[in-house]
């Protein structure tokens, strides 16, 4: 069970940290990522980070996002910085097990207003 918060109202240019609590241990997580879907649109995945630390992002984010984890609190994050009005989405996070399970959190809202 992933449960997602940190969400809320910003100003661009802003910055705010998502996280992403694992009921379990996430190093037994293949994968874990921030998913992100606007009003309208598909979702996409924003960034990912693997059980060995490798990390990627989608272009849109590249150099204003940060995802990391810490595997005692159970937990992924997403530091973000530098936030447009684009940014603007329900995020939610994703937990892929070694056996190819996904979980998925509830979604935590991020709004940025110009």
């Amino acid at each position: 069970q992933l449960q997602a918060s940190g969400g809320g109202l910003v100003q661009a240019g802003g910055s705010l940290r998502l996280s992403c609590v694992a009921s379990g241990s996430i190093v037994s997580f293949m994968d874990m990522g921030w998913y992100r879907q606007a009003p309208g649109k598909q979702r996409e995945l924003v960034a990912m980070i693997t059980n060995g630390a490798s990390t990627s992002y989608v272009d849109s984010v590249k150099g204003r996002a940060t995802i990391s984890r810490d595997n005692a609190r159970n937990t992924v994050y997403l530091q973000m910085s530098s936030l447009k009005p684009e940014d603007t989405a329900v995020y939610n996070c994703r937990a892929r097990s070694l056996i190819g399970v996904v979980s998925w959190g509830q979604g935590t809202l991020v709004t940025v207003s110009s």
